[in-house]
């Protein structure tokens, strides 16, 4: 299996677990040039950008970890441009969460970075 099939795979993983927590999915593989935001949802009142890590066991580090300062600012300037696109949007509250799968093992991080504004 290629990686953007086993990426999709557990992309999907991810949504179905996000559903069962009360998560309502809005989009899938949001794109634009700056960047690419896997899920974006509505949870709690609250409008989340995800991202997915998969990592098949921890020999190469945690998923989570994967999640660096750079994606960081690449999925904000992502968030901004959904949010440019989507005006109504932008009257909710915003947060990132990452889904990080270890083997089967799915751990949900809610609010885990702040927006990162380019420096």
């Amino acid at each position: 299996m290629n990686k953007r099939k086993v990426g999709k795979a557990y992309e999907e993983k991810a949504e179905a677990y996000l559903k069962k927590q009360g998560v309502e999915i809005l989009e899938r593989n949001f794109q634009v040039r700056q960047g690419e935001i896997d899920l974006i949802g509505y949870h709690k009142g609250i409008l989340v950008f995800v991202e997915v890590k998969y990592r098949k066991d921890k020999r190469k580090g945690l998923p989570e970890e994967a999640v660096t300062i750079g994606k960081q600012r690449r999925i904000s300037k992502a968030a901004e441009f959904y949010l440019m696109l989507h005006p109504k949007a932008g009257n909710l509250s915003c947060r990132y969460d990452v889904v990080a799968i270890c083997g089967e093992e799915i751990t949900w991080y809610e609010n885990a970075f702040m927006h990162q504004w380019k420096k």
